[in-house]
């Protein structure tokens, strides 16, 4: 990747660099596929890591609310809960509070195959920083640390979709009855 010329003007100096942070991105995408490819002999689809990763966030939850989260329809919700669940990733299981609602929870494979994802991801971040000059792992530094600063300061007062709702299983912050 070629170094970015940022322009003179605020404006078009902004637009440079979130050219250059999303072709940082597209190589991170590319790092992970490799990293889940490695993982296991069976790898997860994209949408099926982000619903492992929402119930390792949101243990409990019901297939209702995780469509919410996805912003999906509950028969592709169903689908992919299915394939987890033939995987041995994920189990279903009736509610504590409603007979009418499943509770959906990450089993002890699925967490495995999150944590050795991880640790493959973070091992190709470690070489990849590894091998840039010690200036430039400090300016890297510095800037995602301004980035975060400016993202958490342009998001104020909102949360993670689930942050409400993961209080503790069952629990239903509006009230209304939850069902799968």
């Amino acid at each position: 990747m070629e170094a970015v010329a940022v322009p003179a003007s605020a404006p078009a100096a902004a637009e440079a660099v979130a050219g250059a942070a999303c072709e940082v991105i597209a190589l991170l995408e590319v790092l992970w596929e490799r990293g889940r490819d490695a993982v296991s002999p069976a790898p997860v689809s994209s949408s099926q890591l982000r619903v492992m990763h929402i119930l390792e966030r949101a243990e409990g939850i019901n297939l209702r609310t995780l469509g919410e989260v996805l912003g999906a329809a509950p028969p592709s919700v169903s689908r992919l809960c299915d394939r987890l669940e033939a995987l041995g990733y994920v189990k279903r299981s009736a509610s504590t509070v409603s007979r009418r609602e499943v509770e959906l929870r990450l089993t002890a494979p699925g967490r495995s195959y999150l944590s050795d994802l991880r640790a493959r991801r973070e091992e190709a971040l470690v070489a990849a920083v590894a091998a840039m000059p010690a200036a430039a792992r400090e300016a890297l530094i510095h800037g995602l640390d301004e980035f975060r600063a400016a993202v958490e300061t342009g998001i104020v007062g909102r949360t993670w979709p689930l942050a409400d709702r993961a209080q503790a299983p069952g629990a239903n912050p509006d009230g209304a009855a939850r069902t799968a």
